[in-house]
Order: structure tokens, then sequence, then C-alpha cells
């Protein structure tokens, strides 16, 4: 059965989608992986299909919400990485999940969970990108975790968003999925040569010692140009993805 990875913060900017893209090809190397999109501007759908995301309009995420079942909706990346991609309607997914006509009527925390049931047997790991809010989205992809890694992108803003994401974190394990676990705090996004960050890197961790992965990412060319170079006939490849090894590496040993 899959192992649910989430990656989450609410905080734009803090490489959710580049991390839920780097680690979902980097376990296709050697495991069956899902990665499911829930993040209406659809940026993992683009990083890893390189295609634009209205190519997969009415066959997305939000379609599978809607039926509680991911299976129709899941498109072949390659052999052993598949997606289940995102366009601009999951915004809607609130709207439609609180509507006096939607026909849903179980825990609304757990929509995701039970759409990706069918497909667990299928995969030995389902990446879920999350949007920067703590909205319905959110919270589903956070009940639907086994684990979850929290972003720290080294700014104020993203330092005082992360204690109310694990906050968040410890009500959805109390109220909803109490097998779910918070794997730790990665670090990524740094500049060198900034002393702030290497401030804010240092006080996270004198906070969250226990939580904090060894590895730290920083910022290289290289992986920012993932985005429009893909991971298919890149010649930057193996450095835009070292780093990330590490962490993968730590991940699956917290796992």
């Amino acid at each position: 059965m899959a192992k649910i990875i989430t990656f989450g913060i609410q905080k734009g900017g803090s490489s959710k989608t580049t991390t839920s893209g780097i680690v979902a090809h980097l376990l296709s190397e050697n495991h069956r992986v899902l990665a499911v999109d829930m993040d209406s501007q659809g940026n993992l759908t683009e990083l890893l299909t390189q295609r634009d995301i209205y190519d997969f309009h009415k066959q997305t995420v939000f379609e599978a919400l809607q039926v509680q079942d991911a299976r129709p909706y899941i498109h072949a990346i390659n052999d052993r990485l598949h997606i289940l991609p995102a366009e601009d309607h999951i915004a809607r997914f609130a709207s439609w999940l609180y509507s006096p006509s939607t026909a849903y009527k179980g825990n609304k925390s757990l929509v995701l969970m039970e759409t990706l049931e069918p497909v667990l047997d299928n995969y030995d790991y389902i990446i879920i990108d999350t949007p920067p809010a703590l909205g319905e989205q959110t919270l589903n992809a956070l009940a639907a975790a086994d684990i979850v890694v929290a972003m720290f992108e080294a700014s104020k803003f993203c330092y005082s968003a992360l204690s109310r994401f694990l906050e968040t974190c410890v009500h959805i394990q109390e109220l909803v999925n109490r097998e779910m676990q918070v794997a730790g705090i990665l670090r990524c996004m740094i500049d060198v040569r900034r002393t702030d960050n290497k401030a804010l890197i240092e006080l996270v961790e004198e906070e969250y010692a226990e939580l904090c992965f060894k590895t730290v990412i920083t910022r290289t060319a290289a992986t920012g140009r993932l985005s429009i170079n893909g991971f298919n006939d890149n010649p930057e490849l193996k450095q835009a993805v070292a780093q990330y090894r590490e962490f993968v590496e730590e991940l699956i040993a917290r796992v």
C-alpha cells in the first residue's frame, strides 16, 4: 500500500512544488509513484508533464474529487510515474464541497483520502503538492497523508507561518487522521550569501531541532531552470536534483 507524503506550508515561494516534483521524479527511479496536484496554479502538473495545464481540462483532480475516484483521471508520465493533474477549476473545490446541491455528505476533510483509496495498492508512494493557503485543498491533503513535510523558506513571513502550519497538523492528527505524522521541516531556497538567511535557518533549528532535516537546500540556477527544461533531455538534471537526493534518503529513512 502506498505511503502518502504531503508537502505544505501556507506561504508562497517556499519550494513546495519544486520539491514535490523532484521527490516524485527521484522516487520513481525505483518505485511506482503518483503525484497529486492540489494547487489551482497547476505548477506541479506543468513541471512534471511539460504540458499546458489546460490540456487536462475536465480530466483533473477536481473531477476525481467529485466522484471520489482517482482512477479515470490519472495520466501516465512514464511507466513508474503518474500524475493526478490540476488546473484552475480546483479553486472551486471549497464552494463545491459546501454547496447545498453537492451529493457528498461525508467528512469534508476526507474527500481526497476517499478519492485515493481505490489506487493505494497501485503505487509505492503518493506525493501531494498543496496550495499556499490553509483552505480545504490543503486540509484534505494533510488528512490524506501518512507523512507531512513542512517546507521552510528562509524568510520572516515563512517563519511566522511555520508554527501555525505545525499547529494545523496537530489538529488534523487529533480530529481526523491519528496516523498522520510530521516527518520534519525541510529548509530550502537558502541564499548562502545572506546573513539573514543563515540566522533564520539557525533559529528554526534551535526551536525545532528534532524536526529539522539535516539536508538544507540552497538556491541553484540549475534547479531554478527545471520548470523550463523539465526532467527529460535536461543536461543540467544531475546538478539540479543533487541536493534533493540526500533529502530523499533522509525522508525514506524517517518514513
